[in-house]
């Protein structure tokens, strides 16, 4: 039975932290979805087209160097729910510091409860992307301020267009 994990988030935009978390998880299944979370209370950066072509053209390459069959979709309801529908055993989380540990932990608890055949696997970022998140990303970018030590080229190249004129 093939290992299928589920990697979910906004990745609005992708950054090198998440980049990090896919490099490690690839080596731990056989197939990696990852699923943006679709919440219609938030008003992301980036259109959900535009993260899922994100999403493709910097994780896609990673998974097949790793012979790790990848796929990307979105979902507007539990992420457990998502897991369960693609058939995901196992869910990706990546871990900063403690208060992610903390926040994690409690989601982790519920979403067993839910779904106790998913297992959450918590990935620690290594030391060079700790600090990043996507929302200091989205401010840095908005500002005017160089990103590209914290996206992928990619990304960087989208955030520039995004944020021309």
């Amino acid at each position: 039975m093939p290992r299928i994990a589920l990697y979910p988030g906004s990745f609005d935009p992708v950054t090198n932290g998440h980049l990090d978390v896919v490099r490690h998880a690839v080596g731990l299944c056989d197939r990696l979805v990852v699923a943006i979370g679709v919440n219609s209370s938030k008003k992301p950066l980036f259109s959900v087209e535009e993260r899922l072509e994100m999403v493709e053209t910097v994780f896609a390459p990673v998974a097949s160097a790793a012979g790790c069959a990848f796929d990307c979709t979105t979902y507007d309801n539990l992420t457990v729910t998502a897991a369960q529908k693609h058939g995901a055993s196992i869910m990706i989380r990546g871990l900063r510091d403690g208060t992610d540990l903390d926040y994690e932990m409690q989601i982790a608890g519920m979403n067993e409860t839910m779904a106790p055949e998913v297992h959450t696997v918590f990935i620690p970022a290594s030391a060079g992307v700790r600090p990043i998140t996507a929302t200091l990303v989205r401010q840095i970018a908005t500002m005017g301020g160089d990103v590209s030590a914290f996206v992928p080229d990619a990304v960087a190249a989208s955030l520039k267009t995004k944020f021309a004129g």
